[in-house]
C-alpha cells in the first residue's frame, strides 16, 4: 500500500512540472522578443552612415520636387522626431545649409560611406577626407580642415548627423558658399570680357601691359571719369533738393553745410560704378580682386561719411526746432539719438567693409562671444556710465542750460549730457567733465529749477529820518513790491529791521519770479532805481558810516522831543503817503504798459545811435517782413486784389 502511494505521489508531480513548463519557456520567448524589440525599432534608412547620408540626399530632392511630406525624415536624420512648429522652421534652414555644403564639396560616392556591420566605432568623418580631391580642394578653398560634416550613432534614432557639424554649420557653410560666390563672379566676369574683348578692334588687343590689354586700361579710365561726372551730378541734384526742401519748410541751412551732407553720396555713387564695371572687364584675378577690394573700401568709407554727414544736418535740424520748445528734455535727447546713430553707421559699415574685403565676420562675431566677459569687466566703468546717462535722462535731475551745484563742489552751467559723461561750464568759463555713473550718487542742487529767486538786503537811512517817514518809506516799498513786474507778492517782507553805528536799517526780503540770473539782476536794479526815487520824494536820506562827537557840557537846556505824539491817524496817513509816492514812482515808466521779457545782448527793433553832437538819436530798424493783405488795406484804403504790382 505505502507502494502504491509513493507512485500516485510521483506521477501527480511529473504531471504538474509538465503543466507549469510550458509557461515559463512562454515567458522565456516573450522576454527575448520585447528585449530585440529597439534593435529592430531601427529603420534601414538609418541603420548605416551610407543610408543615413542617401536617405537625406534623396529625401531633399524630393522636398525640392515639392513632396513636403519628406521632411520628417529629414528631422530624424538631424536628431528630432517630433518638434514644434517654430523647431520646424529652424531644422528645414539647417538642412538647406547641409545639403547646399555638400553640393560644394563635390559628388557623394557610394564606396565612401560604410554599410551596416562595416564598421565598429560610434562616430564616422565624411568631410574632410584624405586622399579625396574634391575635399582636399574644398578644405583648400575655405581654408580650415576643423569643420567636418560627420555621422554618430543615437541608440534610438541610429545614424544621424553630428552635433559637432551642426554646430559648426555656420562656419562651414558660410565659409563655401562665400568661395563659390566669388568664383561665380570671377568666372561671369570673365565671360564678359571675352565678349567686350571681341567687339574691339584688333590694335588695342596688343601685348598686355602690367597684365592689361590696352582696351582693359581704356575701359578702367572710362570708368573712373563715369564716375567723376555722376559724381558731380548727383551732388548738384542733391544740393537743389535739399535747399528746396528746407526752404518750403521754413528752415534754412548754410550751403556750406549742405555740401559737406552731399559730398559722400556722390562718391558712393562713383564707388558703385566703378564696382559694377570692374566686373564685366574681365580682368585677371589678382588684379580684379586689388581692384575690386579697393573701390569697395572706398565706397564703404563713403557711405559711412554720407551717414554721419546726413546725420549731422537732421540733428541740427532737430536742434533747431528743438530750441523753439519749452521742454529742455528733446535738448538732451537730440544730440544722444544723433550719436547713438553715428555708432550704429559705423559699425554697419564695419560689417559690409569687411565682406568687401572677403574676411570673415562669423569667426570674428564668434570670437566677440568668447571674450565677451573679459570685455565686460574692462569695460566695466563705461558701461557703468552708460546705465548713468540712461538713469539721468529718465530722471531728470536738470536739463541743459541749468545751473546745478554737485555734491556742493561742483558748480557750474550743464552744457551737454552724453553716453558718458556731462559736461558742465563752470562760471569761470571751464569745463569739468562728470562721469554719468557719478550723478546717480550724487547729490544735485539745481538752482535753474528754482520758482523764485530770494533777495535779502537792508537798506540804512539816517537816524534823523522823522517815524512817519520811515513808515511811509517802509509801505511805499511794499507797494514797488507789488507793482514791479517780476517780484513775488503772495510773500514778502519790508520792515525797519535793526539799528547799527550809523544808519536804521530797513530789512528788504523779496523774491523774484525770472527765468535767469541775468534778469534777475536786471530787476534788482529797477528795484533799487525806484527805491532812491522813493527816497528822494519822501525826502528820506540814506545813511553811510559817519562819526559824530559831542562835547559834554555842565550846563544845558532841557530835552525837548523834536516828533509829536502820533495820533491815531497818523501812521494811516503815512502809510497813504508812502503808497502815493510809489505808484508816482511807477506811473509813466515803461514796463507798466510792455512788460519786459528776459535779459538780451542784442537790441531788438531799435539801435540807440548818437548824432556827431552826442545826442541821442533812435533809428527803427527797417522791417522786411512782407505786408499782409490787411495792412496793404489799411495803408491805401482800397481791396488789396486790386492794387497794380510794383
Amino acid at each position: 500500500m505505502p507502494h502504491v502511494i509513493r507512485s500516485v505521489l510521483g506521477l501527480l508531480l511529473i504531471a504538474g512540472v509538465l503543466l507549469i513548463s510550458p509557461s515559463v519557456v512562454s515567458q522565456e520567448v516573450d522576454a527575448g522578443v520585447t528585449e530585440a524589440a529597439p534593435a529592430e525599432a531601427i529603420p534601414g534608412s538609418r541603420n548605416s552612415p551610407h543610408a543615413s547620408m542617401f536617405s537625406f540626399l534623396n529625401a531633399m530632392n524630393a522636398i525640392e520636387d515639392g513632396e513636403a511630406e519628406r521632411w520628417p525624415e529629414v528631422y530624424a536624420l538631424l536628431g528630432q522626431t517630433a518638434p514644434d512648429a517654430q523647431a520646424k522652421h529652424k531644422l528645414q534652414w539647417t538642412a538647406d545649409k547641409i545639403k547646399e555644403s555638400l553640393d560644394y564639396i563635390g559628388e557623394v560616392k557610394k564606396d565612401e560611406l560604410p554599410e551596416a556591420g562595416e564598421i565598429g566605432d560610434d562616430y564616422f568623418v565624411y568631410f574632410p577626407k584624405v586622399r579625396n580631391n574634391s575635399h582636399e580642394a574644398a578644405v583648400k578653398d575655405i581654408g580650415r580642415d576643423d569643420l567636418v560634416i560627420a555621422f554618430e550613432r543615437d541608440d534610438t534614432l541610429g545614424w544621424v548627423f553630428a552635433s559637432q557639424t551642426l554646430a559648426d554649420l555656420d562656419a562651414l557653410h558660410g565659409l563655401l558658399v562665400e568661395k563659390r560666390d566669388r568664383q561665380f563672379d570671377q568666372r561671369s566676369s570673365e565671360e564678359d570680357g571675352r565678349f567686350l574683348a571681341a567687339m574691339m578692334p584688333e590694335s588695342l588687343k596688343g601685348d598686355p601691359v602690367l597684365g592689361l590689354q590696352y582696351w582693359q586700361w581704356i575701359t578702367l579710365a572710362g570708368l573712373i571719369l563715369l564716375g567723376v561726372v555722376l559724381d558731380h551730378t548727383l551732388r548738384a541734384f542733391l544740393r537743389g533738393l535739399i535747399g528746396r526742401r528746407l526752404r518750403r519748410a521754413g528752415r534754412e541751412a548754410e550751403k556750406d553745410q549742405i555740401a559737406r551732407t552731399v559730398r559722400p553720396f556722390g562718391f558712393v555713387l562713383g564707388g558703385v560704378v566703378v564696382m559694377l564695371g570692374l566686373s564685366v572687364i574681365g580682368l585677371p584675378d589678382l588684379a580684379y580682386r586689388l581692384l575690386y577690394g579697393a573701390a569697395a573700401v572706398f565706397t564703404v568709407l563713403a557711405g559711412i561719411l554720407a551717414a554721419w554727414q546726413l546725420i549731422d544736418l537732421i540733428a541740427g535740424i532737430a536742434i533747431a526746432q528743438a530750441q523753439k520748445t519749452k521742454t529742455k528734455f528733446d535738448d538732451i535727447l537730440v544730440p544722444m539719438v544723433s550719436k547713438a546713430a553715428k555708432i550704429f553707421a559705423v559699425a554697419i559699415g564695419i560689417v559690409y567693409g569687411a565682406q568687401a574685403l572677403n574676411l570673415p565676420i562669423v569667426p570674428l562675431l564668434g570670437s566677440l562671444g568668447i571674450g565677451s566677459l573679459a570685455f565686460a569687466f574692462a569695460a566695466k566703468d563705461t558701461i557703468e556710465n552708460f546705465f548713468g546717462s540712461v538713469a539721468v535722462i529718465l530722471d531728470r535731475p536738470f536739463e541743459v542750460g541749468d545751473w546745478v551745484v554737485i555734491d556742493s563742489k561742483t558748480e557750474g552751467t550743464v552744457e551737454e549730457l552724453g553716453f558718458r559723461s556731462t559736461r558742465i561750464r563752470t562760471f569761470y568759463n571751464s569745463q569739468i567733465t562728470v562721469p554719468n555713473a557719478t550723478l546717480v550718487r550724487a547729490t544735485v542742487d539745481n538752482y535753474g529749477r528754482r520758482k523764485y529767486r530770494r533777495w535779502k538786503t537792508h537798506i540804512g537811512v539816517q537816524y534823523d529820518t522823522p517815524p512817519e517817514s520811515l513808515i511811509a518809506f517802509t509801505e511805499g516799498i511794499r507797494e514797488l513790491v507789488r507793482a514791479h513786474p517780476y517780484t513775488r507778492k503772495d510773500y514778502y517782507q519790508v520792515w525797519l529791521h535793526q539799528w547799527s553805528p550809523s544808519s536804521m536799517d530797513v530789512l528788504l526780503y523779496i523774491f523774484f519770479e525770472v527765468p535767469d540770473w541775468s534778469t534777475e539782476l536786471r530787476e534788482r536794479e529797477r528795484m533799487f532805481v525806484d527805491i532812491v526815487r522813493l527816497a528822494d520824494m519822501l525826502g528820506v536820506q540814506f545813511a553811510f558810516p559817519t562819526q559824530t562827537v559831542h562835547l559834554y557840557k555842565e550846563e544845558h537846556s532841557p530835552y525837548e522831543p523834536r516828533h509829536d505824539t502820533p495820533g491815531q491817524r497818523t501812521d494811516r496817513r503815512s502809510l497813504v503817503q508812502g503808497i502815493r509816492a510809489a505808484r508816482e514812482v511807477v506811473k509813466n515808466q515803461a514796463w507798466k504798459d510792455n512788460p519786459p521779457g528776459a535779459v538780451s545782448y542784442s537790441f531788438e527793433g531799435v539801435e540807440i545811435l548818437l548824432d556827431e553832437a552826442g545826442n541821442e538819436t533812435l533809428v527803427e530798424k527797417e522791417d522786411k517782413t512782407e505786408p499782409t493783405g490787411d495792412e496793404v488795406e489799411d495803408a491805401d484804403g482800397g481791396d488789396p486784389a486790386t492794387k497794380p504790382e510794383n
